[in-house]
């Protein structure tokens, strides 16, 4: 096995399944929550009180809830607080869950009201991430390959693609001791059930983009 795929002793495929089922869950419990005028701080309480009800583990990393312009900025960026929900709006949601000692890591954009635009935004995203899917499904790509492809399609439907979004490996937790890397930067056809295919675009003009993530390989929602 490539090392970059190694997994600990206790890995269990099914288990990787159960946490992707779960942080899914997590997720819409999480978009049932949202309404105009709340604040990403906020959202996260709220987050926190799905989870007890869902039994997480724990996180392996932070909740992150990006709304209105703060959906242009990265995992590792900063979010301006001062942002609440508007009642045409958009926002995105990405977390990575521990259940049953494995990962998840799920991520989606939705929409508030009447904003067609930033709706086309969250939809070429999750168009975005099928096509580099089954790229990936057909073709065999490797991960550089599978992130040219990205760029390629997303320029070709009028987005901005993100470049410092590159995806990255799941696996019984803590998958970090590996050392994995980054897909986009992978030598060779991931293996499925333990890469996360990450996908951020943005409007090419206006101050708003979307998220999509989830394991490729893993079954349709």
């Amino acid at each position: 096995m490539n090392q970059r795929e190694a997994v600990g002793e206790r890995f269990d495929s099914s288990r990787m399944q159960h946490a992707r089922t779960q942080c899914w869950a997590a997720l819409r419990g999480i978009r049932e929550r949202m309404r105009p005028g709340i604040s990403e701080e906020e959202a996260k309480v709220q987050a926190m009180q799905v989870f007890e009800e869902l039994g997480v583990e724990r996180l392996w990393h932070p909740v992150v809830i990006r709304i209105g312009a703060n959906t242009l900025k990265t995992y590792r960026q900063r979010s301006d607080p001062s942002v609440r929900l508007g009642e045409n709006d958009i926002y995105f949601i990405d977390l990575g869950l521990v259940f049953r000692g494995h990962e998840g890591d799920v991520g989606d954009t939705f929409v508030m009201g009447e904003a067609p635009e930033r709706r086309a935004c969250a939809e070429a995203a999750r168009k975005l991430f099928d096509e580099v899917a089954q790229a990936w499904r057909t073709q065999g790509l490797d991960g550089r390959a599978l992130y040219a492809f990205a760029v390629e399609r997303a320029d070709a439907m009028g987005w901005r693609f993100n470049h410092a979004i590159k995806g990255h490996r799941l696996g019984d937790f803590p998958h970090a001791v590996h050392k994995a890397g980054d897909l986009g930067d992978l030598e060779g056809t991931p293996s499925p059930g333990l890469w996360v295919l990450e996908i951020q675009i943005a409007h090419p003009t206006e101050p708003f983009g979307a998220f999509y993530e989830d394991l490729l390989g893993a079954p349709s929602r």
